[in-house]
Formats: structure tokens, sequence, C-alpha cells
């Protein structure tokens, strides 16, 4: 039985009661399996926290649950501050749950400072291989079942990543299903190491993206090129970051990652270029890249918060087979277009890159450095189990409705396509209204629609 106000059980503890603008929230820890291979009493065990939402006035009301899972992987739930968005609309008629999916947030947070008490490469890697999909959905079923009254189904929304958890989810425990919603997460389901496929389908659309960047700001490409060339002409081939580490021409090139796939990118990568440069108050004074810029680059690509991101990204696109640093080896086949000096020495734009982890990070990025070694392990570890079971997916019976963005930076439209193709019943709902950032910049909007193809609202075909 669910612990509530309080009271616990061995393997969960909730909270009171509390409050945000119309909203009422309580928090939820459960004590859960590290691995779940090995028998419930043996295995070492992790915190996974939850946070429950409901509208205000709706605490004791017997409401469908819907469990959201976050995109990634690596990153945490958001935390309502009030109510709005899709969590709003969800509100309006269920029992929200924001899971932190393991190692982050409060869910026993992999942090480079807690991942600093493993003291080999080796461990951290057997304890890392436990951060997947298909744990994040047992632990997933582990809430379910103590949550839900009766232990029955739920309805779950997958964002992004979440949605890769949402199919892992459909492969291996459709009865914990009621309703499957999926906004820019239908992920390559094809055996081995599907990565290759993604990151050249991915530099494709980077080069668009790009190209759409520099029509809006044409004045950015001698701005980047003028950055471009310092770093490149500095000593050691960069500046130092804040933090230790150093930004090179090929870090610079990693704004892209947030500045071409969300709304409003294009304009915050630009505006962040407005002030790459110190004044000169001083005649005679050497340029420098400024201090706002540094901090906000590091800012911007947060591995200091995230690190499970760039340790684990590649495993995600990987069954029985190893990723072998696949982005580092897709540029390379790109390098004609994407080298930064060699574009900025001419007359070419400097393209950005996009959602892609290179080997280079571990030395450039502080926060990653001390993680090379079990990050290479990482990259040629084979023997990574199946995320996806294309049988139990063709003989679907679980209503699923997923939003594809056309233009999607993150998660390829034409791979999606492919996937949909193989899970029975899901019906699509095709746009580009949004990016990829959809559910984050017209939440309610988004979350109706897909409510509406499941209810009958929207037509069939």
């Amino acid at each position: 039985m669910a612990a509530v106000d309080g009271n616990s059980t061995a393997d969960h503890i909730a909270g009171g009661w509390y409050s945000a603008p119309d909203l009422r929230l309580r928090d939820h820890r459960f004590n859960v399996p590290l691995n779940y291979s090995l028998d419930h009493s043996s295995s070492p065990k992790i915190s996974v926290f939850a946070r429950e939402v409901v509208a205000v006035g709706k605490e004791e009301q017997p409401l469908p649950y819907l469990l959201y899972l976050q995109g990634g992987p690596g990153f945490e739930c958001p935390r309502p501050t009030e109510a709005g968005g899709w969590i709003s609309r969800a509100c309006e008629e269920y029992r929200v749950i924001l899971m932190d999916q393991r190692g982050t947030g409060l869910s026993t947070s992999l942090t480079p400072s807690s991942m600093s008490q493993v003291k080999s490469a080796e461990d951290l890697v057997n304890y890392l291989r436990h951060f997947r999909a298909d744990n994040i959905v047992h632990d997933a079923e582990f809430i379910r079942k103590r949550l839900v009254p009766g232990a029955g189904p739920w309805t779950i929304l997958g964002q992004s990543f979440g949605g890769f958890c949402a199919v892992t989810y459909l492969s291996f425990a459709p009865k914990g299903l009621k309703h499957v919603l999926i906004t820019g997460g239908l992920p390559p389901i094809g055996k081995g190491c599907t990565a290759d496929a993604v990151y050249r389908a991915g530099f494709e659309q980077l080069v668009h993206q790009n190209e759409k960047y520099y029509k809006r700001f044409p004045q950015d490409i001698e701005i980047v090129h003028d950055v471009v060339n310092y770093l490149a002409e500095s000593e050691g081939g960069g500046v130092p970051l804040p933090s230790g580490g150093i930004l090179t021409p090929r870090g610079l090139q990693l704004l892209g990652l947030s500045g071409l796939g969300s709304s409003t990118g294009f304009e915050r990568l630009h505006y962040l270029f407005e002030r790459v440069w110190d004044p000169v108050i001083v005649q005679g004074a050497k340029r420098r890249i400024s201090d706002y810029f540094l901090n906000a680059y590091e800012r911007w690509i947060a591995f200091d918060a995230n690190p499970l991101y760039a340790l684990l990204h590649e495993s995600i696109y990987c069954q029985g087979a190893s990723s072998l640093w696949s982005a580092h080896r897709i540029r390379a086949e790109n390098e004609n277009k994407f080298d930064a000096i060699e574009a900025a020495k001419g007359s070419r734009p400097v393209l950005f890159t996009g959602e892609m982890i290179f080997p280079w990070l571990f030395d450039e990025v502080h926060a990653l450095r001390p993680f090379k070694d079990a990050a290479q392990l990482l990259a040629e570890k084979k023997d990574w189990p199946s995320l996806y079971d294309i049988a139990a997916l063709e003989d679907n019976k679980v209503p699923v409705a997923a939003a594809v963005y056309y233009e999607d930076m993150y998660v390829n439209f034409k791979l999606s396509k492919e996937t949909a193709s193989q899970i029975a019943g899901i019906r699509l709902w095709i746009t580009n209204e949004y990016m990829h950032s959809g559910l984050r910049d017209a939440g309610s909007k988004v979350l109706d629609h897909l409510l509406a193809m499941l209810n009958g609202k929207k037509p069939l075909f």
C-alpha cells in the first residue's frame, strides 16, 4: 500500500502536501534496486525521487495518473513554480508524477563530485551501465505499483529521450500502460548501434539549421570568424574557461546544441555573440573575449551539472554493440564542412554542431576530465542489453499518440517515421509549427492535441 502524508513503508516515503501557485505538491522517495536483474534483497539500493502534482483542491480526488518522462539523458524533471504550460493542462484531469530519472536531480544524483567517490574507471562503468532506459522503466514500474491504487495502469508522457523511454516501456512492460503520449521522441529501434544513422541524418539537418541561422543573422558570420581566429591563435589553441577548462574553436561550435534546435535559440545565440568581446577602454589594450561570454558559454553547455548526458548519450543508441564515438567518426566524414578554423580562414560560415558528444570534450571540459577513461570504456562497451522489442511493438495494443516535429534537429523526422511504422496503432501528429521544444513552448496546446487524438476529438487520419 502506498505511503501517504509522512507515513512510510520499507521502500517508499511520502511527504505532506505543500503549495505552489494554483498547485498542490507532494514528494515521494523510493528505495529501488540499482540492478533489477539481482534479487531485490541482494542488489545495492539507490533512491528515486518523484513529485506528485495536482490542481488545488484535487488532492483527494480519484484522478488517473500521468507519469512524465523527461528528456536527456541525464536531466532532472522540471520544478513547478506555478500552474502553467503542459502541467496545468495535465492537472485538469490527471494526478501528475514528475520522476527524476535515476542519477538526476534528487534520485541519487550522479554529479562530478558524487562520481568521484568511485575510484576506478571500470567500477564507474559497471555502475553507470544501470542508468539507461531499461532501468528507468523498471523504476517507473516500481513506483506505479506503489502509487497507483490497485497497481493499475497509468498514462505516460515522454519528451525527447523520455519518448525513447516510453518506447522501451511499450516493449517490456505494456501492461502498466493505459495511454502513451510522445513529443519529439521516437527513437531508432534497430539492433546493434543506430548512432551512425542518427548522426549522419543529424549532420544533414545541422547544415540546414546553420544556413537558417546565418540567413537570419548574416552579421554573425564575421563575428564568429573573428572569435575562431582569436581562439586558434591563442596559446594552447584556446582560452581558459572560468571552471578551469579551455574554450577552443571546436568547443565554440558546441553552442549549436542549445542555439540551433529550439525556439528562440537563434535569437539567444545572436545576443550571446553581441557581448563576446570586452570593450577596449584603455588605448592600446589587447582585445579579449569577455568574462560575460565565457561564463555564459559554460552555462550553455552545463556538463558540470549533468555529466551523465556526456557519459551516456551515445549508449542510448546501443543494443548489443558499441558506439565507438559515433558522432566523432561521422563528423570526420563531414570535416570539410565543419572544420571551424578552415572556415574562418576562408569565406565560409563556421558551422555549429548539435546533440553530439566528442571524445575531446573529456580533455577540454573541466568537469568531464576525471571521467575520460570511463567515457572511453563506455564507447567501447559491446554488451548493452536490448532496449526495444520490435515483435512486441508490432503487436502493440496500448493507444499511442506522438508529436513528430518536421524540422527536429535532435530526433530526425525520417528516422521517427521509420520507427512509427513498427509500432502498431500509433497515431502521428506531424507538424512544423513547433520545434523540438514544442512541449516547453506551447505545452498546453501540444498536450491537448495529443489527448484529443486519443479521445476521438481529432480525425482518425
